[in-house]
């Protein structure tokens, strides 16, 4: 998932916002402002709202929190974490590889359960200490803030360990699942299978509350059975493609038969002899026989139209030493995940320095078919 915000750095982990995660912040900071009005109704409405927004930014620090202890816990185990996207249901993790492990993969899945836990029970703790009862209303702001991020925390930590994966229960059911079977992808895709079972029971059970009376609540609950089916769901698809395309190296795959043109051409020439004619997407560009660069629709469709023959494709081409690339025995997995990640459809094979061919999503898309076919 890709961040349209972009927040910062937290030891070097980027942090960003998925819009979604802005509604859900309004939604909260209205709820919290009906629920502080309703259980005190002697607070003015300034300290209604100012308190409404304090606990709004602190649960988001939470989460980040909850997300940090993943990405910290990954980077102990020697995995690269590229950064923190939040969203509606919560966050996720750009971790660039899989656990190498099920014992890294159940301390990566538990740490953030566990960092929720532990704030749930520190900001109860404090509450306590300023006078606040179990049971009671708290009467003070403060306190109120930190009964509600306390119980809060708590909540999520047990809903999180619900174990339906991608949940980070269901990480920690998956890590079990790869100690007993010894297999990631059928661990992964047993604990998907869980997932979906769960999925559905929040489904039903949201449905069932909806028509008893319950209003949205009951549909919120729905509506999150309705996301971890779906998570659930793709987690099973991507386990497949991963058996699918289990021991090949991107050498089994690769297209040798690319097309270079040269760098000095316009676009208009380049539009006109090889886009518009070819259907080809990829296309290398050369100069002084020299591989400079690579160039797709994406970076033509960037310029304007009027400036198509004035522009030569080395000063819109996407330089190579720009360029993610991959050796020709990189697992074809990997250079899919790679692909996902840096956002491309496709990586040039490097040997020694010098260009060998092209890997593609198609390339993968249709070797996929295939085994599909004679599968079925």
């Amino acid at each position: 998932m890709q961040a349209q915000i972009k927040l910062g750095r937290i030891f070097g982990i980027e942090i960003g916002l998925h819009y979604s995660w802005l509604i859900v912040a309004l939604l909260i900071t209205l709820s919290l402002s009906g629920h502080f009005k309703s259980t005190n109704p002697q607070w003015s409405d300034s300290v209604v709202w100012f308190s409404a927004l304090v606990t709004a930014f602190l649960f988001f620090v939470t989460i980040v929190i909850h997300e940090l202890s993943h990405s910290l816990v990954a980077r102990m185990h020697g995995l690269t974490v590229r950064s923190i996207t939040l969203f509606a249901l919560g966050g996720v993790s750009q971790i660039e590889r899989d656990s190498p492990n099920a014992r890294t993969e159940f301390w990566i899945g538990i740490a953030g359960p566990l960092a929720s836990a532990v704030i749930g029970s520190m900001c109860l703790g404090v509450a306590l200490s300023l006078a606040w009862r179990p049971a009671a209303t708290p009467t003070d702001p403060a306190t109120g803030v930190l009964v509600w991020l306390g119980y809060i925390n708590l909540l999520l930590a047990g809903f999180n360990m619900i174990p339906g994966f991608p949940l980070d229960g269901g990480r920690v059911l998956r890590s079990i699942l790869w100690w007993i079977t010894g297999v990631r992808s059928r661990a992964t895709r047993l604990a998907a299978q869980v997932g979906e079972f769960v999925s559905y029971v929040f489904i039903v059970i949201g449905l069932m509350r909806f028509f008893s009376g319950a209003g949205l609540g009951g549909l919120w609950i729905s509506f999150i059975g309705w996301f971890l089916l779906d998570a659930s769901r793709a987690s099973q698809a991507q386990a497949g493609v991963a058996e699918a395309l289990k021991g090949l190296v991107v050498g089994d795959v690769m297209s040798r038969d690319y097309v270079t043109v040269d760098g000095r051409s316009n676009i208009q020439t380049f539009a006109d002899e090889h886009l518009l004619r070819s259907g080809r997407r990829c296309f290398i560009v050369m100069e002084n026989g020299k591989v400079t660069g690579l160039i797709t629709p994406q970076e033509v469709r960037h310029i304007p139209h009027s400036q198509w023959p004035y522009k030569t494709l080395d000063v819109v081409m996407r330089p190579l030493d720009q360029l993610r690339t991959v050796a020709i025995d990189t697992p074809v997995m990997k250079a899919l995940e790679i692909m996902g990640r840096e956002d491309v459809n496709q990586l040039p094979v490097i040997v020694n320095g010098a260009l060998e061919g092209i890997i593609s999503r198609s390339h993968i898309l249709q070797l996929l078919q295939t085994k599909a076919e004679l599968d079925r």
